[in-house]
Formats: C-alpha cells, sequence, structure tokens
C-alpha cells in the first residue's frame, strides 16, 4: 500500500496524447491548491479501491491523512481491508526532516530522511503535484451523487514510470478533490476517493513524530 501511494504522488508516466497544459485545467487545479494551501492543517478520511480484473484482483481499503502542509509534515494511516480503524496496517509518519514507516504486523518502523530515498513520499503533494514536470487537461464535468465535478486528467513528462495518467474529480462548488484514478501499465487501477475533509484541524505536534516508547518490542531499522 505504501508504494501505491507513493505512485499517487510521485511517480506517473507521460502520455504523448496531451501536448499542451490545458487553461483551464490550471485555474481548477489553482483554485484546489490556493484553498488547501491556507489552511493550518487538514484531516482526511478516504478509501483506496484496487482493481485488476485479469489478476482477479477487487480489494478496498480505509485511510486517514493528517497533514501540516507549511511545516511539511503528516501521518498517513491505512487499515487493512475490513479491519478495525484500532488496529492500522501501517503508518507512514514525517515531521519534514525524518520518515518513520512503521508495520504493526511485522512489529517493525523504518527510518528514512523525509526526502532523498527511493520511497520519499508526501501526501500533501496531492494538491500540488501538476505544478512541476506534469502536463493535464480538462475533460468535462460529470455529476455524481448530485455532486457537480469537474474532470482534469495529469500526465507527467517522464516516460519510464509505472502510472500512465491520473483522473482526478473535483468538486466544483468546494473546490477540493473527490477522487483520484490512477492507471498503471500493469492493468492496475487505484481509485481514491475523500470520504471527509476537515480544515485547520486541531492537531498535536506530537502527532507527526513516531515515539519507540510508545511501542513497545518494534524492532528499529535506520536506512539513513
Amino acid at each position: 500500500m505504501k508504494k501505491i501511494f507513493t505512485y499517487l504522488l510521485l511517480t506517473v508516466s507521460a502520455s504523448a496524447a496531451f501536448a499542451q497544459k490545458d487553461k483551464q485545467a490550471k485555474t481548477i487545479l489553482d483554485e484546489v491548491s490556493h484553498k488547501y494551501q491556507a489552511y493550518d492543517a487538514v484531516k482526511t478520511d478516504f478509501s483506496v479501491a484496487v482493481q485488476n480484473p485479469q489478476a482477479g484482483v477487487n480489494e478496498t481499503q480505509a485511510g486517514t491523512l493528517l497533514a501540516r502542509t507549511k511545516a511539511n509534515q503528516y501521518r498517513l494511516t491505512i487499515f487493512s481491508p475490513g479491519g478495525s480503524k484500532a488496529a492500522p496496517a501501517q503508518e507512514i509518519i514525517s515531521d519534514g526532516k525524518t520518515q518513520w514507516t512503521y508495520t504493526p504486523k511485522d512489529k517493525e518502523v523504518q527510518v528514512n530522511d523525509a526526502s532523498g530515498h527511493a520511497d520519499a513520499m508526501n501526501p500533501s503533494q496531492l494538491f500540488n503535484l501538476y505544478q512541476k514536470g506534469y502536463k493535464y487537461i480538462y475533460t468535462g464535468e460529470q455529476k455524481v451523487a448530485g455532486k457537480a465535478l469537474q474532470v482534469v486528467e495529469l500526465t507527467p513528462t517522464d516516460e519510464k514510470q509505472s502510472i500512465f495518467k491520473i483522473r482526478l474529480l473535483i468538486d466544483k462548488v468546494k473546490k477540493q478533490i473527490y477522487s483520484a484514478l490512477l492507471f498503471d501499465k500493469n492493468g492496475n487501477r487505484y481509485t481514491y476517493t475523500i470520504r471527509s475533509f476537515t480544515p485547520n484541524a486541531s492537531v498535536a505536534g506530537s502527532t507527526f513524530t513516531y515515539n519507540p516508547k510508545e511501542h513497545p518490542g518494534v524492532e528499529v531499522v535506520d536506512l539513513r
């Protein structure tokens, strides 16, 4: 799941079909980014559906993201399919300098620099990823559950990546991302749907650090 979420934020491949950046798409994406950047901290509950008909894969997991964008801090929690939210399957935590990847089942936490290793990622980049190295186009509107959603498709300029397209559905009224659909060269489709979005959430500073004392018996693997 960590790799899947990393794809969403950092690894997408190019498509020759989109040769120009669309002004209308940029306006929509700028509105989303500016609104998000105005908040001190946000909390987002989401679901991710992973599908690959050829491989017989059809799985859905829930997750929660707490992020403080200006400080480059976040805590991403992923839950097992059908599992309890009291027992996360994995947590990725960053205080802006150090990143911890904690997997309770393995009783292990990996420690990396927040940037500078192969799997470096920052979930809050979802709201700004279009600003560098991407092409984008507005393709129209859709109605979902009575909501008017604007559709923007993004493709990056790097042809070597696994994900070749991201389709964003953006709430036209709220100026918020409703969902993101990732297209993988291997036939996988990853659909992230925002279930709730809490702006200016009350978040303690300790949320964005891993405390070994709270996790006795967990092996610390320092990869820095």
